[in-house]
């Protein structure tokens, strides 16, 4: 099934806000397709074809509070044993004795005991009932006498032994219940996972809690009945608690997987510990990884954002420092953003001689600390910039930006209004004005800004894109295609208006023409520098979403990795496609390549997340090749 995704022109909160509708757009519509597609990965929101079929989409419905795991659809039947296939066949004659059957009272404290109904012809054999406080288990026969009983006694006197452990545990005797459990175990020749699993319970209620001791019965239950569900749980509840987050979402996901999707809390406990998951190995990688430059394609865009202004001229005897500066806006011109940020550092380290150039500096540092994620750090420059020249507008601006991205809507609009006191013919400010305004969907005064900008220079492409776009969003679909077409008459030598002509086609599903924008795009910018690849992954996209082709759409992703190897949604769009053909080892490849490539910490703790997640569901698939056809079916049935 092809996931529409409509092209959100907007920039989200894990990108800077200046970027034009080639990359807020773009950005925004790939993660779209992507938030679109976690159902397609995270449990209880996944199914996987084992055959190639690829995701379906699962939702999941309000539940109750995620720490009762003991709502399972499909737990034992009170008076069956722990295996599916018995609760299947019990299910309705044991229904009407729910409440009475199960133990009462453990509430969230962990999932319910189970118990086993012994064949009818045997139960005459000799019964354990006494639960006197001072030798419980006295009239336990010894070993000897254990010895001489058949098979059918012994396992008879095991099940005994469990309801006396049921009957302590109901009273909270956890200890005493441990015992009877164990004593049961140690009796029964047929050994059975329920034994295990009701022991694993008493250990969740020890003060404090045992968990090693619980996940260690549960692994037990599960070697003897793998798809015994509660013991899943149990084992879950208890790895989480021991911040054994990613072993917890294998069991929660194989739990919702076996309880066909029906068990609301196992999906929400999955999405509660890939979250935990996520946070905690992101925070790490943040703590540890060197600060990195986006992609040239996100740089290019978020620069193209404001008007081009005079490269700083030289002082008549020029510092070192002078000179180094000199060397970054150099390279910044030539697109060589690595250098740049090496001789801005370097030039401020060695002092630059005028104000005004210093300004520059500590303005070009500060926005690449910005495209780097390090929001604070570009905050603290851009205002170093303004105390040296308080009417650098552009300063404000960046600022106002960065206000935005930290949470305070506030100072951002104090930034604007304060660029406006400097210079109120400045035509950025009210276009970067309208992107705020647009990203809070009050798109008539994002027009009124874009408009602005345009009266004071009609020569910016990106207002008048931008405004065509924004009425779009407010459903004045034939007055934006119709200003589109103005702007393509306009700007005939550019390709940004054919891509975003192209994306606004596209959400209509006119896949045609959208094509033949994409194609003219990618045609009028083959000479840029650097080459804009996202017509690339907007024609992947129109061409999946059309044809289903998703061989051709792969091809234009690895086509706009080899012109840009960093391309974040290329590597996010790639990551779809393959588990759009369950190929979920290639899709965790990509994932983790889009960590890598994650500019803040919310884009890191996504690609952590969606790795993980698909790594769940290899592992479950890897333990339970047998479900692969049910995955299939219900697959077809959603």
């Amino acid at each position: 099934m092809a996931p529409i995704a409509p092209p959100a022109h907007i920039a989200t909160p894990s990108q800077p806000i200046a970027p034009p509708p080639s990359a807020g757009g773009l950005l925004t519509r790939t993660q779209k397709f992507i938030e679109e597609n976690q159902r397609l990965i995270l449990l209880g929101c996944a199914v996987l074809a084992a055959s190639g079929a690829g995701y379906y989409l699962y939702s999941t419905r309000n539940s109750g509070p995620s720490g009762d795991a003991g709502s399972s659809s499909s737990a034992s039947a009170p008076g069956g044993s722990s295996s599916s296939k018995k609760n299947k066949k019990k299910k309705k004659k044991a229904s009407s004795a729910k409440d009475e059957k199960y133990v009462k009272g453990e509430g969230d404290k962990g999932p319910l005991l189970e118990e086993i109904e012994q064949p009818k012809q045997e139960k005459k054999v000799e019964k354990v009932e006494s639960e006197k406080e001072e030798g419980f288990l006295a009239d336990v026969p010894d070993a000897a006498t254990l010895e001489s009983m058949d098979e059918s006694a012994r396992n008879n006197l095991g099940a005994s032994l469990k309801d006396r452990g049921n009957k302590l545990y109901s009273k909270k005797d956890f200890q005493k219940a441990v015992e009877c459990y164990t004593k049961a175990i140690e009796v029964s020749i047929r050994k059975d996972a329920v034994f295990f699993s009701n022991r694993a319970a008493c250990y969740t209620n020890f003060s404090p809690p045992e968990y090693a001791r619980c996940v260690a019965d549960c692994d037990e239950a599960l070697k003897l009945d793998k798809t015994y569900v509660k013991a899943l749980k149990r084992r879950a509840t208890a790895l989480e608690n021991l911040g054994r987050d990613e072993e917890a979402v294998r069991d929660f996901t194989a739990t919702t997987i076996i309880e066909r999707f029906q068990d609301e809390q196992a999906a929400m406990s999955v999405e509660r510990c890939l979250k935990k998951l996520a946070q905690k190995k992101a925070k790490e990688i943040l703590e540890t990884r060197e600060p990195k430059l986006p992609s040239p394609t996100f740089i290019s865009a978020y620069l193209s954002a404001f008007r081009p202004h005079s490269k700083p001229s030289l002082p008549e005897n020029p510092s070192q420092g002078d000179q180094t500066l000199s060397l970054a806006f150099d390279a910044l011109e030539a697109a060589d953003y690595s250098h740049a940020v090496s001789f801005v550092n370097e030039a401020i380290d060695q002092g630059i001689s005028t104000k005004d150039n210093e300004a520059e500096a500590y303005n070009l540092r500060g926005t690449f600390k910005f495209l780097i994620g390090d929001s604070e750090g570009a905050r603290q420059d851009l205002q170093k910039s303004l105390d040296i020249k308080p009417d650098f507008v552009q300063s404000w601006v960046k600022i106002a930006s960065v206000h935005m991205e930290l949470g305070d809507s506030a100072s951002a609009f104090g930034d604007f209004e304060a660029a406006i006191r400097h210079n109120a013919d400045d035509p950025d400010i009210y276009y970067h004005r309208g992107q705020v305004y647009f990203i809070m969907q009050e798109f008539d005064k994002a027009i009124a800004d874009y408009n602005k900008s345009t009266a004071l220079d009609g020569n910016f492409i990106f207002t008048h894109i931008q405004a065509a776009v924004a009425q779009y969003k407010q459903g004045n679909v034939g007055s934006s295609m119709a200003a589109f077409r103005r702007i393509l008459k306009e700007f005939p030598d550019k390709g940004e208006p054919s891509n975003y002509y192209g994306e606004l086609l596209l959400d209509q599903q006119k896949f045609q023409e959208s094509l033949e924008r994409f194609d003219r795009s990618i045609e009028l910018d083959k000479e840029r520098n650097p080459r804009n690849v996202l017509p690339f992954v907007n024609k992947a996209l129109a061409l999946f979403q059309w044809k289903q082709d998703i061989v051709g759409a792969d091809e234009l992703c690895q086509k706009a990795l080899e012109i840009d190897p960093e391309c974040d949604v290329a590597v996010a769009t790639l990551a779809q496609l393959s588990l759009q053909q369950g190929k979920i080892d290639e899709a965790i490849k990509w994932f983790e390549k889009s960590a890598q490539l994650a500019r803040t910490e919310g884009e890191l703790v996504n690609a952590i997340t969606y790795e993980h997640a698909s790594k769940a569901q290899v592992h479950f698939l890897k333990n339970y090749p047998e479900f692969a056809e049910r995955l299939s079916q219900m697959a077809q049935g959603m």
